[in-house]
């Protein structure tokens, strides 16, 4: 079996690593921070969500991103300052528009496969993550939203989907903590939330029970790939190289850096996304916050309830490179919607979070081989990497097994 190096310690990394124990093989992940799902991985939306698998390449969503450009509380912001890789990134978009249909059907193929992988994770190594299991409810004030909504979610249904319409009084029934007057919306019962960073964090401490080796505080300075293994040089005062058999990125939007160094071409952009977690009082009543996990479709917002006493609310997306500043601007419109929706739940406590999504310009990760036969990618989830990591984890696993399955070559950890 190899010896392989895993760059990067959030979702997509730390499922991969548990792949690739499961299977026999050596793993150590190297994270430049001090704990595991310290980026992305930290704060997130929280749902496991096939019910959102549609790609973005569409151009009723490129219409809608148009009218918003000069709104700073819109759900999508794009710095119009030139830049080469936000504007070469955006054609790619736009030319993986042909593909939006296929591209959004096997995204719900990986979700589902993903969401009874995840589970089955968690019930073996004892992970507790706020788990709730009460679906996702898609609603809608419009019903020309909600018509359109119709022929996305049969789309959606054809490539597996279990998702029915609801009326505007079922959404009250359902979740009767939501205010607001609805035209309808979409239930999909078998959708469900988490914290995405006490399971990573749960999950790391499972790699090490089973022999990985994490090393935290340990940022590349370089990497290269030779005939016989991959080299990775960190950085410190000592410069230490390392050799592996082989290495898989899951670096999330440091991927398209990390990738240069093989050769290859990981064109990810930082699509960043904010949330705030509302703490919810001990002794709130149950219509104070929702339970059952909502997506706003037209504000582009939604909700989890991560365990009795916090509710997270995220969304937006906002194109401005690597940019990691919280703004007040787009943390406004979250705290109004809860506000909204809401009006007994107490905002004042609200923590603001910002991360940086890595998103390819088809929507699609790459969970894939680089030109080398010793690297291979974990990588570019934008918004689904917690929906789908536990399947693009076992697909990159599978490929390495077919190619370094019995391989015990010069991976030996520390080299001279």
């Amino acid at each position: 079996m190899a010896n392989a190096a895993i760059i990067g310690a959030g979702i997509t990394g730390i499922t991969t690593a548990y792949a690739l124990l499961m299977r026999g093989h050596q793993v150590t992940v190297y994270d430049r921070n001090r704990y595991p799902a310290m980026e992305t991985s930290f704060a997130n939306g929280g749902q496991l969500s096939a019910s959102n698998a549609e790609v973005w390449n569409n151009w009723t969503t490129v219409a809608k991103g148009m009218r918003w450009l000069l709104r700073n509380d819109a759900p999508l912001l794009f710095n119009l300052r030139p830049g080469w890789h936000k504007y070469s990134w955006i054609s790619e978009f736009l030319a993986a528009a042909r593909h939006y249909r296929a591209n959004s059907q096997e995204t719900v193929r990986l979700a589902l496969l993903a969401r009874e992988r995840l589970f089955a994770i968690a019930r073996a190594e004892g992970i507790d993550f706020d788990h709730e299991r009460r679906g996702i409810l898609h609603f809608y004030t419009s019903k020309q939203a909600l018509a359109a909504a119709d022929l996305v979610n049969r789309m959606l249904c054809e490539a597996g989907l279990e998702r029915i319409p609801v009326s505007g009084d079922a959404i009250r029934h359902i979740e009767p903590a939501l205010t607001g007057a609805f035209a309808g919306g979409f239930y999909t019962k078998g959708d469900s939330t988490g914290d995405i960073h006490k399971f990573t964090r749960g999950l790391a401490e499972a790699c090490v029970r089973h022999g990985g080796r994490l090393e935290f505080g340990r940022d590349i300075a370089a990497a290269k790939a030779g005939a016989d293994a991959v080299e990775i040089r960190l950085e410190g005062e000592l410069r230490e190289r390392r050799c592996h058999d082989l290495v898989v990125v899951c670096a999330g939007v440091d991927s398209r850096r990390i990738a240069g160094w093989f050769g290859d071409r990981v064109n990810i952009y930082p699509v960043k996304g904010y949330s705030i977690t509302v703490p919810v009082a001990p002794d709130a009543d149950r219509d104070t916050a929702p339970w059952v996990s909502l997506l706003d479709e037209e504000a582009k917002i939604v909700t989890s309830r991560l365990g009795p006493h916090r509710y997270r609310v995220a969304g937006t997306a906002e194109f401005n490179g690597a940019n990691r500043d919280i703004r007040a601007c787009r943390i406004r419109p979250l705290v109004q919607w809860v506000e909204r929706h809401h009006p007994r739940l107490d905002t004042s406590g609200s923590v603001p979070w910002a991360g940086l999504r890595p998103m390819m310009p088809d929507m699609m990760p790459r969970a894939a081989k680089g030109k080398s036969d010793r690297v291979f990618y974990n990588t570019g989830h934008g918004h689904l990497g917690w929906t789908l990591s536990a399947a693009t984890a076992e697909i990159v696993a599978e490929r390495i097994g077919e190619t370094h399955g019995q391989e015990h070559g010069a991976g030996q950890g520390l080299a001279a």
